[in-house]
Formats: C-alpha cells, sequence, structure tokens
C-alpha cells in the first residue's frame, strides 16, 4: 500500500508540477498582499472617518455616519463568491481580464475594503474617550488628535486587523480559483480536483494553511512589539 502511495505522489508531484505549485503559492501570496495594501489604504481612513463622524465623536455627523455606516455593512453582508461574480465586468473593464492573479485583486480588495474599515472604526472605540477631551481642552487639533493619539494608541489594535484581513484573503484568494483567479486554489480545482491529483490538491491545502499560520504569527509578533499599554 505505501508502496503505491509513494509512487502515485512521485507520479502526480513530478519535477514541473512542483514548479506549478511554486508559482502558484506566489501568486497567493501577490494576491492577498496586493489586495490588502489596497484595503488598508481605502479602508483606513474610511474606518477612521466612520469612528470620528460618530455620535459624541469630534466630528460628529450624523448624516455622514449613518451613509458610510450602511456601505460598510452592505459591503461586508455580500458573500464573496457571488462579489467576485458580480464584478468580473467591472475587473474586466479595469484590468482588460477577468482570468489570472491581477484580475483577482479586484474583487479581492473590494471585499476586504469594507471588512477592514469595520476591523478599524471598531479598534478605535476601544479607545478611552477621556484622553481625548484631555487633549482636546488643552487646544489640540482634530488632526492633532487624531494622529498623535487615536493613531498611535490603536496601532496594535489596527496591526492585528491588518493580519485579520491578510488571512483573510488568502481563505478567498483559494475562491477565487473557481473563475480562474490563480494561486493555490485554482491549482487545486484546475489539478487537483478536475483531474483527479489528490496529492496536488493536499498539497496546495497544506501551503495554505501554513501561509495563514505565518501570517498570523508575524501579525502577532509585531503587534505585541509596537503595543506599549
Amino acid at each position: 500500500m505505501w508502496d503505491k502511495i509513494y509512487t502515485d505522489f512521485m507520479t502526480e508531484l513530478h519535477p514541473k508540477m512542483w514548479e506549478m505549485v511554486a508559482r502558484s503559492t506566489y501568486e497567493t501570496i501577490y494576491m492577498g498582499l496586493a489586495a490588502t495594501l489596497i484595503a488598508v489604504v481605502v479602508g483606513l481612513p474610511l474606518g477612521f472617518l466612520a469612528f470620528l463622524t460618530g455620535k459624541g465623536r469630534i466630528l460628529q455627523n450624523t448624516t455622514l455616519f449613518r451613509i458610510l455606516d450602511v456601505i460598510i455593512n452592505i459591503g461586508r453582508s455580500v458573500p464573496f463568491i457571488i462579489l467576485l461574480i458580480i464584478l468580473l465586468p467591472v475587473t474586466r473593464l479595469l484590468v482588460g481580464t477577468t482570468l489570472g492573479t491581477t484580475a483577482a485583486i479586484v474583487p479581492l480588495s473590494v471585499a476586504a475594503i469594507p471588512f477592514f474599515a469595520r476591523l478599524t472604526a471598531n479598534a478605535l472605540t476601544e479607545i478611552p474617550t477621556g484622553l481625548t477631551e484631555a487633549a482636546k481642552s488643552m487646544g489640540a487639533t482634530h488632526w492633532q488628535v487624531v494622529s498623535k493619539y487615536y493613531l498611535p494608541e490603536s496601532l496594535p489594535m489596527i496591526i492585528n486587523a491588518i493580519t485579520l484581513t491578510l488571512v483573510s484573503l488568502i481563505g478567498y484568494s483559494a475562491m477565487a480559483g473557481v473563475v480562474g483567479g490563480g494561486g493555490l486554489g485554482n491549482l487545486a480545482i484546475s489539478y487537483g480536483e478536475h483531474r483527479g491529483m489528490i496529492y496536488v490538491k493536499w498539497i496546495a491545502t497544506i501551503i495554505i494553511v501554513a501561509i495563514v499560520m505565518i501570517c498570523q504569527k508575524a501579525g502577532d509578533v509585531l503587534a505585541e512589539k509596537v503595543d506599549h499599554r
């Protein structure tokens, strides 16, 4: 039995297949990091704005807060596989194709932005309000309150939010393989499932789990280093 398992394993995972595994691993990491970067660039200010315009905050604006809250909640509520299909025309318009890793970054980013924005807003609510009032009483501007107080105090939680977003996107990137998004998910579907190569499917799964564990550990360590509370 073991001889057959070994033979099947070596037959499926020949040198060219290992090259495909390596390329797919790179594609998965590329998609995850690129979409996370976009989510942070767009979602961070969106999350701050959603928090700062809330009741009792320094930029209180009920109308704007409700609009942002609805947008973020709707964005977080749409299942990724449905969002992936809905955004196919937008993806084709932006990158010229709906296939490949670059195309997959579009729906991944759209899914991650409201997710990260909500995590950011939730992180900011954990900060005590008393120090904010003290800073304002000493003449601090709104920008100074945000940059000198809110951002440093929430940095560990924001790093945890970035980590959670990246980990989630690694999982989402596997679903992007359903529509030819590339990466380990596409490898597992195209070869592991459609061609019955069970060992390729397991290797792809193990690598995805390993990437997630490494990202989570790195994020936890970084968050602990910047946490001076």
